[in-house]
């Protein structure tokens, strides 16, 4: 059963955040990604797995994210799976870039494009919590980054 959140999570907001909390997206395995991270916040246990299929054109085809933790991880986690459908890797590192600007406060707004992490917002009031709406977008950044070198380095058969 889940835990209530931790955060005041009132009106419009708060509906979309504990929908995500209580109903993740994009939870079924992805056979045989092509990229592949795990994330974990040692201090308070939350952990993230993000898995992504890329179609020839390197655009992302199919989606995995797994998380646990708080409210807010999870959440973030969600919402993120829904933003990353039919994007490049540059795109899904933009993407995370305006994020993560837009959550410590370095964008006044919320960029079109993240329109859909509005209701995040709530988060950016309690500083102490920016890093659990974060941690899915890092996975996201290093399961991108290290497909890229991968790419560009592939590994030689023996």
């Amino acid at each position: 059963m889940p835990q209530l959140p931790d955060l005041p999570l009132d009106g419009l907001f708060g509906q979309v955040i504990m929908d995500h909390y209580r109903n993740p997206r994009n939870r079924a395995p992805v056979a045989s990604p092509d990229i592949h991270a795990h994330e974990r916040n040692p201090f308070c246990g939350d952990a993230v797995t993000v898995d992504l299929k890329l179609d020839n054109d390197g655009r992302v085809v199919q989606v995995s994210v797994q998380s646990e933790g708080c409210s807010i991880l999870q959440a973030t986690a969600s919402l993120m799976s829904e933003a990353l459908l039919g994007k490049t890797l540059e795109q899904l590192l933009q993407l995370s870039g305006q994020f993560r600007d837009w959550m410590q406060g370095r964008l006044k707004s919320n960029p079109p494009e993240l329109e859909p992490m509005q209701a995040l917002q709530v988060v950016r009031q309690h500083p102490v919590r920016i890093k659990c709406a974060l941690l899915p977008w890092t996975a996201l950044e290093v399961g991108a980054q290290g497909h890229r070198q991968a790419k560009k380095f592939p590994l030689l058969p023996l």
